[in-house]
């Protein structure tokens, strides 16, 4: 696997911790317990992630397109912090329906001790990206797969990775006020990733939209 360590050196240690973890899980009884479908056959699981289904080798963890003739970026395939991301649901993660809540990123386990961090990684970034850039941020969601929602003056629901959902809501900027952003994440997320892991969901999302455009 061609990966720039020197580039995401900060990504290298615990990318190379989730693949031993990885590699030791006893692949039923994980996909049993994250509803992520494994094929015993091609030592394989098959999972979504931002609109788009991937096939996961197992033990050696490679990832490739279902659809082979599918074009759109997919960060699983280059991004270390998308890679993670999809390990940790598979080693970590559990079935769990939302029950239809969304959180704010205050709301869920430590999010509030990272709350600043967070606003500025994502909320803000969101924000000044697309919040006067309304027409795009649409279409790039409709791309996505995105479902439109009808809060602030564009919103839009999205399957993160299998059964965990994001919103993101913009109200758009004018001469008086800055564009402002929320980011809610379904009520089942708390149950398989911490809050870091959520503020990564935030980045990944956004610097993909980037290469969408």
């Amino acid at each position: 696997m061609n990966l720039s360590y020197e580039k995401d050196n900060k990504e290298r240690i615990p990318y190379e911790h989730y693949l031993e973890e990885y590699r030791g899980i006893d692949p039923k009884e994980a996909s049993i317990r994250s509803g992520i479908p494994y094929d015993a056959d091609n030592q394989r699981f098959c999972l979504r992630m931002l609109g788009q289904e991937f096939y996961l080798s197992w033990p050696e963890f490679e990832a490739v397109r279902v659809k082979e003739a599918e074009e759109v970026y997919a960060p699983i395939l280059t991004e270390t912090s998308a890679k993670i991301m999809a390990i940790r649901m598979i080693v970590h993660g559990v079935l769990a329906d939302s029950t239809g809540k969304f959180l704010t990123y205050r709301e869920v386990p430590w999010g509030n001790v990272y709350l600043q961090q967070f606003t500025g990684r994502c909320i803000n970034r969101l924000a000044f990206t697309y919040g006067n850039r309304i027409p795009e941020f649409c279409s790039i969601m409709e791309r996505m797969g995105a479902k439109k929602q009808s809060f602030g003056d564009a919103s839009y629901e999205f399957e993160f990775i299998n059964g965990y959902w994001v919103r993101f809501i913009l109200w758009a900027g004018d001469e008086e006020f800055s564009p402002s952003a929320q980011i809610l994440f379904s009520d089942n997320f708390p149950l398989s990733f911490q809050a870091e892991d959520m503020a990564v969901v935030g980045d990944i999302t956004i610097g993909a939209m980037k290469k969408w455009q």
